[in-house]
């Protein structure tokens, strides 16, 4: 296997009018990368991650190393079945609630990966919450960037391994929908059939990480990816209110309404849906760069993404992280990576947990709605891209 898999962001696939500073495309690198992860601890490996290792590449947003040998903890086989169950539900919920013991989980998911998960439970906080839903689509849809990026990521009907698909987009928004959703089908939505429509009251959740600026972004995106999957491994479906975080004034004014220190960086709707079906994904090969020249004796992975560390799990989880390390551009083992040695490599070794990563979060057109990939070769460094 490799001896570093690099995760890269793909620039070319930023979003300028939703994202102009490029949050949400961390978000993504950030659930790719804790898919990664886990992949890895479900072959028995115990990965050693360095986040934003080179300043000189600020697209290059983690290198996980092999850190050693770990048993697959029940809690993460747990996770890696949900994988391929988790989609982005953007269709009614029904009017079963999320049962308070049903909350728990979700919010100790954010807590293992060093976030905080609100859940609005204040009934005028929801009210206020629905007027800043609104207040941000109002925003969006005057910018004419905002509606041509809308319009190319959004309501495909051909068959394009990206972007949101029409069959997924959910049903189209009607006037007296209490939250407003975005129409994400580009005018290919089927007619809403009367009693479905959105329920008045769904469990809204806002993430928050513990810290502010480009890491926080990726650990942020690792939680945003525990979330979801343990979610996906309870029953609870998940979709996204990202207008409110994505336009300045109305994400300030959630942080004072939730009473926080730091921005918010998602905001969930959580309920019980039915299934929906799963979304394109974009091929291997299209997430791979290639190894430059001087890294052939390597092998090298990056990732690429639409809508979303500690690079650590927690201790039970059996991931260690080295944030500040700089990078290492040879094989050979430092100081300051005493996890990593240097073992001898059959001629071709291959390793494979793309299936894995790229079914972690693609649909959405904004950065924490995502794909991304992970696949190494014959080479001892990998890279991947996460757009």
């Amino acid at each position: 296997m490799p001896t570093v898999i690099e995760l890269h962001a793909d620039l070319e696939r930023r979003l300028p009018a939703a994202d102009p500073d490029g949050t949400e495309m961390r978000l993504a690198c950030g659930a790719a990368l804790f898919n990664l992860r886990i992949a890895m601890l479900g072959a028995g490996i115990r990965p050693t991650v360095t986040l934003l290792p080179d300043p000189d590449q600020p697209q290059l947003i983690a290198a996980v190393r092999h850190g050693g040998h770990k048993p697959l903890a029940p809690e993460i086989e747990r996770l890696l079945r949900a994988v391929p169950q988790r989609h982005t539900n953007r269709h009614p919920f029904s009017d079963v609630a999320v049962a308070t013991s049903e909350q728990y989980a979700p919010r100790r998911a954010a807590l293992d990966e060093r976030a905080w998960l609100h859940i609005v439970t204040e009934l005028g906080q929801r009210a206020s919450m629905r007027g800043l839903a609104a207040q941000a689509h109002q925003t969006q849809m005057a910018d004419a960037a905002f509606r041509d990026e809308l319009c190319t990521w959004t309501g495909n009907t051909d068959e394009r391994d990206d972007g949101v698909p029409a069959a997924a987009g959910g049903p189209y928004p009607e006037l007296h929908d209490r939250w407003v959703m975005r129409n994400f089908s580009a005018g290919h939505a089927s007619t809403r059939l009367p009693g479905k429509d959105f329920e008045a009251d769904p469990l809204v959740a806002v993430l928050t990480s513990h810290l502010i600026g480009r890491t926080a972004d990726v650990e942020a995106g690792q939680a945003l990816q525990r979330v979801l999957l343990t979610a996906a491994a309870d029953g609870v479906s998940v979709s996204y209110l990202s207008q409110i975080v994505e336009v300045p004034a109305t994400r300030d004014a959630l942080r004072r309404l939730i009473d926080s220190d730091r921005p918010p960086q998602v905001v969930l709707r959580m309920g019980h849906g039915w299934p929906v079906p799963a979304t394109p994904r974009r091929q291997i090969a299209d997430l791979l760069l290639p190894v430059p020249f001087r890294f052939r004796s390597r092998a090298i992975v990056a990732p690429s993404g639409h809508e979303s560390v500690d690079a650590g799990l927690s201790a039970h989880d059996g991931i260690s992280t080295n944030q500040r390390v700089p990078p290492v551009r040879r094989s050979a083992p430092t100081a300051t990576h005493p996890s990593v040695r240097q073992r001898p490599q059959p001629r071709r070794a291959v390793w494979d947990a793309s299936p894995l990563i790229r079914q972690g979060h693609a649909g959405r057109r904004s950065r924490h709605e995502h794909q991304h990939a992970s696949v190494p070769g014959p080479a001892r460094r990998t890279t991947a891209t996460c757009g």
